[in-house]
């Protein structure tokens, strides 16, 4: 059908009676994801790696790290010690000091003083997945670190490099600022409704099983809603699956050349792709995946869409090969779909609970990662 998705970010909206992307009155809106915070047991090969990513250091503590790019702002990772190597939530940024106090009214909550450098108020909430989820105003920025050089391009008619050979400097990637984390979930309707109504965030993009779209999307990227000041397409992104939680996080570095030259540096530092280099349908990124030590999986990306608030969400199946514009075909590492004890014990989980998994939604998962 003919929409103003045509030509756009997608081929197809919504059909008549699907649900909206948005919530009419949230209790506030989100400016952004301000950063993640993860657990280690080893705060020195974390660091290791960090600088191999292309990390700075912002602050270090004989107890936790605090991981920024080279924009001002907030630190994107803190990593503390822990007994284990886990995700354990995303912080995101109000736009105002009293957002957080009409927050923690709306939800039983109270706002507390952070106890991380930069300071700020903070809400802790959890999400219906149970992921810990903080809001946070009022945290000093870092200033701005230097840049990766962006690369003079001929391209068009008038090139702009004459008499000058072009090579990108054998170095990480450095990293400018956190992009979007994603997470899967057993309650996708729930958690997604809980992300529009409590965080007044908004859908960019549903994904829905070819053979099921009468039951829903199964899959949303969401952005932040700033009215007419753009935004990434996606700071969030849930899908519905077996288990619940962490996926991967992004980060935006310079351009494409940093992404091919960054992972050229993460390979020969012994470090394992996941999949890339491509570029994403849904988000038009540039990216290349990869794993850390503890096996979390990371993102370098550029050159990623950014909305304002009036794009309504499209529609489109989900399936493997629809991930991708072009690249090397997605891996089973990147779709989570390599058998392992961890992942029967989270189907086995999931169709024993009262979740949104049931035998033919999981046999519509498996066939869309195989399409």
């Amino acid at each position: 059908m003919e929409s103003a998705h045509a030509n756009l970010h997608s081929d197809r909206g919504p059909l008549r009676g699907e649900r909206p992307g948005r919530a009419r009155d949230p209790v506030i809106k989100v400016r952004d994801l301000a950063w993640l915070e993860f657990e280690k047991t080893g705060l020195r090969r974390a660091e290791s790696f960090a600088a191999d990513f292309g990390f700075a250091v912002a602050a270090r503590t004989p107890d936790a790290l605090y991981l920024r790019g080279t924009l001002p702002g907030p630190q994107c990772v803190v990593i503390r010690r822990g007994p284990a190597s886990r995700f354990v939530g995303p912080v995101f940024q109000a736009a105002a000091a009293e957002d957080l106090t009409r927050l923690a009214r709306a939800c039983g909550a109270t706002v507390r003083e952070s106890a991380d450098p930069g300071g700020g108020r903070v809400v802790s909430l959890r999400d219906p997945s149970g992921i810990p989820v903080r809001v946070v105003h009022g945290a000093a920025e870092w200033p701005a670190l230097p840049e990766q050089p962006v690369l003079t391009m001929n391209v068009g008619p008038r090139p702009m490099r004459i008499n000058t050979a072009q090579r990108p400097a054998p170095e990480p990637a450095r990293v400018r600022r956190l992009g979007h984390v994603v997470l899967e979930t057993r309650w996708f309707e729930r958690t997604l409704d809980w992300y529009l109504d409590t965080l007044g965030m908004i859908v960019s993009d549903f994904l829905f099983l070819d053979d099921q779209r009468d039951r829903g999307p199964t899959m949303a990227f969401i952005r932040c809603d700033r009215g007419a000041e753009p935004a990434d397409h996606h700071t969030l992104a849930l899908h519905l699956g077996p288990g619940a939680g962490y996926v991967h996080s992004a980060y935006q570095v310079a351009d494409m050349d940093a992404v091919a030259a960054g992972g050229r540096y993460l390979a020969s530092r012994g470090h394992r792709r996941v999949w890339g280099i491509g570029r994403h349908v849904q988000g038009s990124q540039i990216f290349d995946y990869w794993r850390d030590p503890d096996r979390l999986m990371m993102e370098h990306f550029a050159d990623g869409d950014l909305f304002d608030c009036t794009v309504e969400p499209g529609w489109a199946p989900m399936s493997a090969s629809g991930l991708a514009q072009w690249g090397p075909p997605v891996t089973r590492d990147f779709l989570g779909t390599d058998p392992s004890p961890a992942l029967l014990r989270s189907v086995v989980t999931a169709l024993r609970e009262d979740n949104e998994i049931d035998v033919p939604r999981l046999l519509g998962l498996m066939k869309a990662m195989r399409a």
